[in-house]
């Protein structure tokens, strides 16, 4: 997956997310951002990598966001990767 691609798989996540008040509410609470922050971030690869690491961090979210967008789940996963932070580390 390129890094547009992914980019492009995060927006519509972000857009997931904006449309719940509560994942809404949850991702604020968590990032400890308000709208008007999330609203000026929303274009950063970084800010976006957030957005797929919120998701990827409870199945039912994650299950929920791929099923309204009919994702095969490893998607979102593979997105994460091809942003900055999401690098896999090699350990030896």
């Amino acid at each position: 997956m390129t890094k547009d691609e992914a980019e492009l798989l995060a927006i519509r996540a972000l857009g997931h997310i904006a449309a719940d008040e509560d994942l809404l509410g949850d991702f604020l609470a968590l990032s400890g951002l308000s709208v008007d922050e999330l609203r000026s971030r929303a274009g950063e690869a970084e800010f976006l990598g957030a957005i797929l690491d919120f998701l990827l961090a409870d199945e039912a979210r994650l299950l929920a966001f791929c099923e309204s967008e009919e994702l095969d789940p490893r998607l979102p996963g593979r997105a994460r990767q091809a942003l900055p932070g999401g690098e896999q580390v090699e350990w030896t």
